[in-house]
């Protein structure tokens, strides 16, 4: 029974919802395949139902009751009658998935949304398909947000998940498992795939709104709990840590309009000073006892931003010694584009507009309108305006998010007065 209040379903609830409900599914049954059906399931009957007999008290249990019986229906209707009554009782949904009384918000003894993230990231998959899968199953991702996210064709993105799923669907690996060893071996492509969902929250790649808070809290929250696991792995502190220093200027960076501000014409006065502090306070820890890795290289750079009084106060000399280290960590396409505006900050743009002719020829960033966007930047710092205006509008051309075109044309256009 549920026990309406008056708050309807929304689009961010169940958004949010929804990886956790898939976890706890595949946690207790398995069958990845036919537990995304009945979540989605699940969601269509709360969309439909909660805006006319209002919200459960507990929507994560509801969701979660909902789909367990569509997902035992179809499971059932697919086996023979020996194997029904065979497996009736291990069909049956633990108590914890039953919403509980009023005043009774049970939490679930286990985050399914984490365990969720270690098993699609499973070994027995192909680190592409990990990568992939994650991000369409925890995320929430649709495939073509994680082509651009990965850089790849939306077709080949959409094979990639149908194959994982179809691995997945015949791994022997158990479901829930996070042994710790096997926790270390997934750990690469975990942070790896964080940081995708965080990177989509914070800029989306497509859309009317420049963020999607929703992505980007998830992925914090997310990041914390690896953190618990892993206390001492530096790579998670830094992981976090620049998540921190970057979601904490999130309010300065849109205007009442929702057009994009830039880092250096932001309000400073607006950013979130309390995730600052937290995040230096992890990279530097990180930094002393730890070994060096990439996430906290770009975290010890968004440090450096942070800390800086103004954009005119900027190190911008340190900036570029942390990303010269970077590059050899991991020569990137983005990491060399953020490396070549330390450059111009540092040695002048011409010199940076050398290094972009390398990039012209990486794949990764062919249709991408980040290097358009760095080389426009680039030109009209060197004082070359045509071509600074033909690069923003060649930018604003490729980007899918309507923020960023309207920033880019704007930019485009003052070059023109």
């Amino acid at each position: 029974m549920t026990h309406p209040v008056p708050e309807p379903a929304s689009e961010d609830l169940l958004r949010r919802l929804a990886p956790q409900v898939l976890g706890a599914l595949v946690r207790r049954y398995g069958h990845f395949d036919a537990a995304e059906d009945a979540v989605q399931e699940a969601l269509l009957a709360a969309a439909g139902q909660w805006p006319e007999e209002g919200r459960p008290r507990n929507p994560r249990g509801w969701l979660i009751r909902v789909a367990s019986r569509r997902l035992t229906d179809q499971l059932r209707s697919e086996d023979a009658r020996r194997r029904r009554e065979e497996t009736a009782a291990a069909l049956t949904p633990r108590d914890e998935f039953v919403a509980p009384p009023p005043g009774e918000g049970r939490a679930p003894a286990a985050d399914d949304t984490l365990t969720l993230l270690f098993l699609c990231c499973s070994a027995d998959l192909p680190a592409a398909g990990r990568i992939a899968l994650t991000l369409r199953a925890v995320g929430g991702l649709t495939t073509a947000e994680i082509a651009r996210a990965l850089l790849v064709p939306e077709a080949t993105m959409a094979q990639r998940i149908s194959r994982a799923k179809r691995r997945i669907k015949t791994s022997a690996s158990p479901f829930g498992t996070r042994d710790g060893q096997e926790n270390a071996a997934r750990l690469a492509d975990v942070l790896h795939v964080l940081y995708l969902i965080f990177n989509e929250g914070y800029t989306a790649s497509s859309g009317r709104e420049l963020q999607r808070a929703d992505l980007a809290t998830e992925a914090i929250r997310l990041t914390r709990a690896v953190h618990a696991l892993l206390p001492d792995d530096g790579e998670v502190a830094g992981l976090l840590a620049l998540m921190l220093l970057t979601d904490a200027r999130r309010a300065a960076r849109t205007g009442s309009d929702g057009s994009l501000i830039p880092l250096a014409e932001q309000d400073r006065t607006r950013w979130d000073r309390a995730a600052v502090a937290e995040g230096v306070m992890l990279v530097s820890d990180a930094l002393t006892r730890t070994p060096l890795g990439p996430y906290q290289l770009r975290a010890a750079i968004a440090a450096v931003h942070d800390e800086a009084a103004s954009d005119a106060d900027t190190d911008w000399a340190e900036i570029l010694a942390l990303y010269e280290v970077l590059v050899r960590l991991v020569p990137g396409p983005a990491e060399r584009l953020g490396h070549a505006v330390a450059v111009a900050m540092v040695h002048g743009p011409r010199r940076a507009l050398d290094l972009l002719p390398a990039l012209d020829d990486d794949d990764r960033l062919a249709g991408n309108h980040r290097l358009e966007a760095v080389r426009a930047h680039l030109l009209e710092m060197a004082g070359d305006r045509a071509a600074a205006r033909a690069a923003y509008a060649k930018a604003a051309g490729l980007t899918l998010s309507t923020p960023e075109r309207r920033y880019l044309r704007s930019r485009a256009a003052r070059i023109a007065e």
